[in-house]
């Protein structure tokens, strides 16, 4: 542990939500609906299904917790939200059935509580990607959730969202007015198929009932976006050109992105496609550019190039009192092996290391709190929130090279046969 705090208590059982808090949510909750005329369609969710139930959600925007809130009405819920959620307000997540968790880490105390929420006879809410999608499409999934829907026991359901993406992008959050926006709610499997069912098969239903790309479905609706602004921020998602291939050359503005190296510039439709203003169009599809930047990365991680160095600065957040932010920057190394974060606090040294086989993701903000793009790294006791000292900290390609290193690794027939349990982050 680093610096002598108080830790936030994940082992504390969560509550049933109060009763008397269950009509705040849908008050909260419901007006923000209907004012993007959600349409929700329960037409494969069998009519018998009551709770306990568990329900997995994919995850664009902040607008996903009030449409999933009517779509369970009028069943009250338990939901994992990440420690963050809870500084400040830790009495009333509490309340309303809030289940703590620290992100992209391995928790027996979740999976406890998961269960014992599960046991009061409510629905368990989980969003798997355990971050916003960068660009409308489906983020990497945990492939113990297979193991977790086995233990749960119980039907699960999914709640697959369209248009939120749309509306308040991660990369340029706000809200464009988007309506309709629409969502599906399905029983992908029956208690009997969560016992029967291998576990391959599991995350293989898993994955292919958990696609979605909010780009297809806007063209597909012909949904537009009309500020003139639709573009600001695109750049920090697609950060690479692929008319010249320079990295963080990106630049937006309005409805256009630039390249600052060799000056091609594409616009933004209403539509949300790209259209190149000279030359030929390398992409129209948002995402299409997003996995070609993926590609690249690919091929650094296969060849074993892949690093990245950086001096950040450090706030960390032992518990929901409030962030702690340490005197001395730190430095973050991200190689083949791993996340290496090292630094100094109150004149200790610590020197923390997550490896590539733990982490099939990790979870990064574009301005966390006003303060600007942000990586973080948690162990079962903190979350450091990185910060670059100077310059910028190119978080997506960050993101990027997590997912490809833990594909890499498990890949390899070695690498499988890691214990997992032995893969949590631990102060070296």
């Amino acid at each position: 542990m680093i610096g002598d705090f108080k830790r936030f208590d994940m082992g504390r059982r969560p509550n049933r939500q109060w009763r008397a808090l269950t009509p705040v949510t849908w008050l909260l909750s419901f007006p923000k609906t209907y004012k993007h005329r959600a349409h929700i369609d329960k037409t494969e969710l069998p009519e018998q299904l009551k709770p306990p139930y568990f329900l997995l959600c994919n995850h664009n925007s902040f607008m996903d917790f009030k449409i999933m809130t009517r779509a369970i009405f009028p069943s009250r819920a338990n939901y994992v939200v990440a420690i963050d959620g809870f500084v400040g307000f830790e009495w009333l997540l509490r309340a309303v059935g809030g289940i703590c968790n620290r992100k992209f880490t391995r928790s027996v105390n979740l999976v406890r509580n998961m269960l014992h929420a599960r046991d009061n006879g409510d629905i368990v809410v989980l969003f798997p990607e355990a971050r916003y999608s960068l660009c409308g499409t489906t983020a990497s999934l945990p492939s113990s959730l297979g193991k977790m829907i086995r233990k749960m026991n119980v039907p699960v359901v999914t709640l697959i969202m369209n248009g939120h993406h749309i509306n308040s992008p991660f990369w340029s959050l706000g809200n464009r007015r988007v309506k309709p926006v629409e969502s599906k709610m399905k029983l992908l499997f029956t208690r009997e198929e969560t016992q029967q069912l291998p576990i391959e098969e599991i995350n293989a239903r898993l994955s292919s009932g958990f696609i979605y790309d909010d780009y297809a479905w806007q063209k597909a609706n012909r949904v537009r976006v009309r500020s003139r602004k639709r573009a600001e921020g695109l750049h920090k998602v697609l950060y690479q050109c692929p008319a010249c291939g320079l990295e963080y050359s990106i630049a937006s503005g309005g409805s256009t992105l630039s390249c600052t190296s060799c000056g091609k510039s594409w616009e933004m439709t209403e539509h949300g496609e790209l259209r190149a203003l000279t030359g030929p169009t390398e992409f129209s599809h948002i995402p299409d550019w997003y996995e070609w930047q993926r590609m690249n990365v690919r091929r650094e991680v296969e060849n074993g190039e892949y690093l990245l160095e950086a001096k950040v600065r450090i706030d960390s957040l032992p518990n929901a009192k409030g962030f702690v932010t340490f005197s001395e920057p730190g430095y973050l190394t991200h190689d083949m092996s791993g996340f290496t974060l090292s630094g100094s606090f109150e004149g200790n040294p610590f020197d923390l290391r997550w490896q590539a086989q733990s982490m099939h993701s990790c979870h990064i903000e574009y301005d966390f709190k006003g303060k600007g793009e942000c990586l973080d790294l948690s162990t079962t006791d903190d979350t450091f929130y990185l910060f670059p000292d100077k310059g910028d900290l190119p978080v997506t390609k960050i993101a990027l090279a997590t997912e490809e290193l833990y594909r890499f690794f498990a890949e390899d027939e070695d690498a499988r046969e890691v214990n997992l349990a032995e893969l949590e982050a631990t102060p070296a």
